[in-house]
């Protein structure tokens, strides 16, 4: 993670922004997910130079390769590959177990609380909800997960 002070409060922003964006309308949007990129990279080149980009970019790429085939296989949206590899931008390659295990814990926490409340709201809805609705809801918004994830990882980070 970068050593600036201007780091964490832009990751936490662009990643409540990110959560908020995903939450509500199941979206990550390109603009959000470039901001994120290009603030990584910036503020990697600002703190060590092109060569701690360098690791950073990696980084990208291997998150980015890793997880098309995963969408293309319907397991994860495009925004939310889209959005790990902007993440993983603020991340040394050799950090990337590190952010990888927060965001899955995050989203293991995210898809039970999920699960639970999709329970608890078809048992509410039993009078036949609209269908797209209710596919909307049934997605989970992992983008949560990845935002969650990215900031305790910088927060987990020795200063």
């Amino acid at each position: 993670m970068i050593h600036s002070p201007l780091a964490l409060p832009i990751l936490v922003g662009t990643g409540l922004y990110a959560a908020w964006s995903d939450a509500r309308y199941r979206r990550l949007s390109n603009p959000l997910v470039a901001l994120t990129a290009i603030c990584g990279i910036a503020l990697t080149v600002a703190a060590g130079g092109f060569a701690a980009a360098s690791s950073n970019l990696l980084h990208s790429a291997i998150a980015m390769l890793i997880g098309l085939p995963l969408f293309a296989r319907g397991l994860i949206g495009g925004g939310d590959v889209k959005y790990y590899a902007a993440v993983a931008t603020w991340f040394p390659l050799d950090q990337g177990f590190r952010l990888l295990a927060f965001v899955s814990l995050a989203g293991m926490v995210l898809a039970a609380g999920w699960l639970i409340g999709q329970r608890a709201g078809l048992r509410r809805q039993r009078a036949g909800p609209d269908l797209k609705a209710s596919a909307h809801a049934e997605k989970v918004p992992f983008g949560i997960a990845i935002a969650s994830g990215a900031i305790l990882a910088a927060l987990a980070w020795p200063q």
